[in-house]
């Protein structure tokens, strides 16, 4: 372990070196410690590799962002709190997040941001105020011309910031709602539209939700995806179903009525989720049945 904490600081200390050269040399080699041998990436990040890694998303060369951001979302893993206190990190992500010309830099910025939201509650209001974040973050969910990785990486990062209830608000008024609708109609590759939809039922659990759901028309593509004609996934439907349960806790009188309307157009697929999903979607069926069958029993609190 000694042998591994003195390559660790040695490595970081080449970072301030004046030599570009030995600089890159140093961070390349640290990007493949930190994947390959995860004892080494609390070391790294306690020899101060943090602050550097962090000023290096500023970098003009795509390669140099690349290295630094795949080494952060590594350290990121086991050394969250090394990286939320490292003040001016989350500003370092949007700037690689917006500026970066590597996909590989953009999808590792979004996916270190995933990693720390989803395993510390705290850092969610933190990076829910990141308006810039937020915004580019829906920026890539809606180029046509982003690759499936980046995609998915930022619907990830934007679940995470959608965990945290206060955060909705803020999606919502930044057009989070017709992105993802949009991203849901238009984008049939592999997993996106499970991520989008998993983003999208959380999104609904706020009362701004409901207006930005109906001028997009979101309640009918929930409806599609719950239409026994359309070869929609288990998880698709089940993050259909939450998305229509939360907009009937959230919503107003009209919001649940239209809510009921739709679910009886598709309750036997309701139905067929509440007997065969995962236990969290059968409850939520269930719910959502209850609410369809016995009316608009759902007040605002």
């Amino acid at each position: 372990m000694e042998d591994k904490r003195r390559t660790a600081r040695n490595l970081v200390a080449k970072l301030s070196s004046v030599s570009e050269r030995t600089r890159n040399e140093a961070l390349a080699e640290l990007r493949l410690i930190s994947r390959q041998d995860p004892e080494s990436r609390p070391l790294i990040a306690d020899a101060g590799a943090v602050p550097y890694l962090s000023e290096t998303l500023y970098s003009s060369s795509p390669a140099i962002q690349e290295n630094a951001a795949a080494t952060l979302l590594n350290l990121s893993i086991t050394s969250r709190d090394s990286l939320m206190s490292t003040r001016g990190l989350l500003d370092a992500l949007s700037h690689a997040l917006s500026n970066s010309a590597s996909q590989g830099a953009v999808q590792s910025c979004a996916a270190t941001l995933h990693s720390i939201l989803i395993a510390d509650e705290s850092s969610r209001p933190i990076i829910g105020s990141k308006r810039d974040i937020l915004y580019t973050l829906l920026s890539i969910i809606g180029d046509e011309h982003a690759p499936a990785r980046s995609i998915k990486d930022a619907l990830k990062a934007l679940f995470g910031i959608a965990l945290y209830q206060l955060n909705r608000a803020s999606l919502v008024g930044l057009g989070a709602v017709p992105a993802l609708v949009s991203l849901i109609v238009r984008d049939a590759r592999k997993g996106i539209v499970e991520d989008a939809t998993a983003v999208l039922a959380q999104i609904a659990g706020c009362e701004e939700s409901e207006e930005a759901m109906r001028k997009a028309g979101g309640l009918e593509v929930l409806g599609d995806l719950l239409d026994e004609k359309t070869a929609a996934s288990t998880r698709m439907r089940e993050n259909a179903v939450g998305a229509l349960l939360n907009l009937a806790r959230c919503g107003g009188e009209r919001g649940r009525k239209e809510v009921g309307e739709m679910g009886v157009k598709v309750m036997d697929v309701i139905r067929e989720v509440g007997e065969n999903g995962s236990p969290k979607g059968k409850a939520k069926a269930v719910e959502l049945l209850k609410f369809v069958v016995d009316g608009n029993e759902y007040e605002n609190e």
